[in-house]
C-alpha cells in the first residue's frame, strides 16, 4: 500500500491558521510539549486523545505530536486514539508512550521486558532527520516500563539505549517518527534541537510565532468580533488584565472603557498604582469602582475556597454588567484568561482534570449578559510577558508576580473579614519589600503571605499572645502549570519573620512552606 502525503491548503499568514496539535494521553509533560514547541516559536495548542480524525484536520494542522502517559498500551482502558489519525498525512512525532502507541498500531510489537528505565539514559544515535547536528552519544531522559520490541514495517530504527535497542524510529516516506525518551525536559540536553529538526525540517514549519504576530493576529480577531460596538475591560492589576486592555485599546482605541474594580482585596497600594498607569501613563479611559463593603458583605461567612471563587466572580459580573448599562449598554466585556486558566479550570475538551475554578473561566455566572472577549486565551504567563513589553507596559507591571482574581480573599484561608484582610496585607507589603531590597524579586514565579484563619500560643514581651501565624509561600516556575518551592537565604528569612511579628501585633509566628506543585498547588485555595 503506497501512503502519499496528503496536501493542506495555502498557509494563511497567522501563525496559528496551521497548529501543531499535542495529543494528549495523559502524560505529566502534556503541556510542557505544548510549552516547548511555542519556545521553538511555533504555535501549538492541546488536544484530547479522543479528537477525530475529522476534528484534526479541519484543523489543517502543521504537525502531530502524541504525548506521553501512565498506561501500558495493552492495558484495558488504557488511552487510544484513532489509527485514521495516522493516515492523515501529517507528519507525527510519538514520545514515550505515544511512539510505543503509534509503533502498535502501525504493526509494530511493544512488551513489557522487564528492563524498565527511569531518569538519565545514555543514546546512541545511529542516523534519522531528528538527531542531524547532535552528537552520536548523548544524554536522554527516560521514563517508560514497556518497550518497542519490533518496529512497524518499513520503518528505521535510529537510535538505541542499554535498556532499549528501539529507542527511536522513523519512517519517512510516511512522516513518522517516535522516540521513547523525553525531548521536552531539560533533562534531555539535546531535547529542542531534536524538537526543531521536527518542526522546521521535517514538517517543514516556519518560526512565526512569535510576540509581534500575536499582537497583529489579536488587533485582527477583536476588530472582527467586536466591529464598532463598545467594550469595558476588567482592570485587576495584574499583568493579564492589563496586557488584554493594551490589546483592546490597540485594536478598538476610544471604543474601550477600563473598568477597574477595587474590591478591597488588593495588595498594598496596588488600586493607587493601577489608577496612575493607565489614566496616568496609557491615558485610557478608566472608571474607579469603590466596591470593598460590598465583595466583604457577600464573602460574609464564607470559607469554602471554590465558593469565595464563585462569589467574588459573579460579583465582578455583575458590577461589569451596572457599569456597562451606565456606559450605555455596552455588549463586550474583555477579560485577561490565560491558557493555563483554560487547563486548570477542566475547559480544554477532556485534556486536563478541573483543579480550580478560576473567576475567569469557571467561577462565571451561567446568565451573564455579556460577551467575552479572551484576547490572552492562547497564551501562558510567559507569552502575556512578552506581548506586554512588545506594546510598551512599564517593566514594574510585565513582571509583576502573579495575582489571583479574587485576590487576597483566597489567601486568607478561613472567613475573610476587614481585620483579617489588614493583617494579611501588611504582612504581603513586609514579604515583598524584604524580596526586593534581596534583588530577587525578578528571580521567583510568585512570593506572597497567607494568612490561615487559625490562632496559636506565642510570648511576646514575657507575656503569653494568641496570635496568628503567617506562612510564606515562594516559587520558581516557568508557567505556573509545575513549580518548585524557592530556596530563599536563611537569613533573609530571619529578616522576613523579624519584621512580620515586630510591625504586625496580632501576628506571633512565621513558617515556610516547602512543597513543590505538584503535590500542592501554588495558592493555598
Amino acid at each position: 500500500m503506497v501512503h502519499k502525503v496528503l496536501p493542506f491548503p495555502a498557509r494563511e499568514a497567522h501563525a496559528e491558521a496551521r497548529p501543531v496539535l499535542v495529543v494528549d494521553f495523559g502524560g505529566q509533560y502534556s503541556q510542557l510539549i505544548a510549552r516547548r514547541v511555542r519556545e521553538c516559536r511555533v504555535y501549538s495548542e492541546l488536544i484530547p486523545h479522543t479528537a477525530s480524525p475529522a476534528a484534526v484536520r479541519a484543523r489543517t494542522p502543521a504537525a502531530l505530536i502524541l504525548s506521553g502517559g501512565p498506561a501500558s498500551v495493552y492495558s484495558e482502558g488504557a488511552p487510544r486514539m484513532d489509527p485514521e489519525l495516522l493516515e492523515l498525512g501529517v507528519p507525527t512525532l510519538g514520545i514515550c508512550y505515544g511512539m510505543q502507541l503509534m509503533a502498535q498500531e502501525l504493526g509494530g510489537r511493544v512488551e513489557r521486558t522487564g528492563a524498565r528505565e527511569f531518569g538519565k539514559a545514555e543514546l546512541h544515535a545511529e542516523a534519522g532527520a531528528l538527531f542531524e547536528g547532535t552528537p552520536a552519544e548523548q544524554t536522554v531522559w527516560m521514563s517508560h516500563g514497556d518497550s518497542v520490541v519490533g518496529p512497524p514495517e518499513g520503518a528505521s530504527v535510529t537510535a538505541s539505549s542499554p535498556s532499549s535497542p528501539i529507542a527511536a524510529f522513523e519512517q519517512r516516506d510516511r512522516g513518522l517518527y517516535g522516540v521513547q525518551f523525553h525531548p521536552e525536559v531539560v533533562h534531555t540536553p539535546y531535547g529542542t534541537d531534536i524538537l526543531k529538526n521536527f518542526l522546521y525540517t521535517v514538517a517543514g514549519v516556519a518560526p512565526t510565532w512569535t510576540a509581534a504576530a500575536v499582537i497583529e493576529e489579536q488587533v485582527e480577531r477583536i476588530r472582527a468580533q467586536v466591529g464598532r460596538q463598545r467594550v469595558i475591560c476588567g482592570l485587576s492589576g495584574g499583568v493579564d488584565s492589563a496586557v488584554a486592555a493594551l490589546l483592546v485599546h490597540k485594536a478598538v482605541g476610544d471604543q474601550l472603557t477600563c473598568v477597574f474594580v477595587d474590591h478591597g482585596l488588593l495588595r498594598k497600594d496596588e488600586a493607587e498604582q493601577v489608577v496612575e498607569t493607565f489614566e496616568g501613563h496609557f491615558h485610557v479611559p478608566l472608571v474607579h469602582v469603590q466596591a470593598e463593603e460590598r465583595f466583604l458583605a457577600r464573602l460574609e461567612g464564607v470559607s469554602d475556597p471554590e465558593e469565595k471563587r464563585r462569589r467574588v466572580g459573579e460579583e465582578f459580573i455583575r458590577v461589569f454588567e451596572e457599569e456597562a448599562r451606565r456606559l450605555g449598554s455596552i455588549r463586550f466585556l474583555v477579560q485577561g484568561t490565560l491558557y493555563s486558566d483554560v487547563i486548570e479550570s477542566g475547559g480544554t475538551a477532556g485534556v486536563a482534570a478541573k483543579i480550580k475554578s478560576h473567576h475567569n473561566v469557571g467561577g462565571l455566572p451561567a446568565d451573564m449578559k455579556m460577551e467575552l472577549v479572551e484576547p490572552l486565551r492562547a497564551l501562558f504567563k510567559d507569552e502575556v510577558r512578552r506581548v506586554g513589553e512588545e506594546l510598551g507596559l512599564p517593566e514594574k507591571l510585565v513582571w509583576r508576580h502573579p495575582f489571583p482574581g479574587p485576590g487576597l480573599s483566597i489567601r486568607i484561608i478561613g472567613e475573610v473579614t476587614r481585620e483579617r484582610l489588614d493583617i494579611l496585607r501588611e504582612a504581603d507589603a513586609i514579604l515583598l519589600d524584604e524580596i526586593r531590597r534581596a534583588g530577587l524579586y525578578r528571580e521567583l514565579w510568585q512570593c506572597f503571605a497567607v494568612l490561615p484563619a487559625i490562632r496559636s500560643v506565642g510570648v511576646q514581651g514575657d507575656e503569653r499572645t494568641y496570635g496568628y501565624p503567617v506562612v510564606v509561600r515562594a516559587v520558581t516556575s516557568d508557567d505556573a502549570m509545575t513549580a518548585d518551592w524557592a530556596r530563599l537565604p536563611y537569613d533573609l528569612l530571619e529578616t522576613i519573620s523579624s519584621r512580620i511579628v515586630n510591625e504586625i501585633p496580632e501576628v506571633n509566628r512565621v513558617v515556610l512552606d516547602l512543597t513543590s506543585k505538584p503535590p500542592a498547588t501554588i495558592e493555598w485555595e
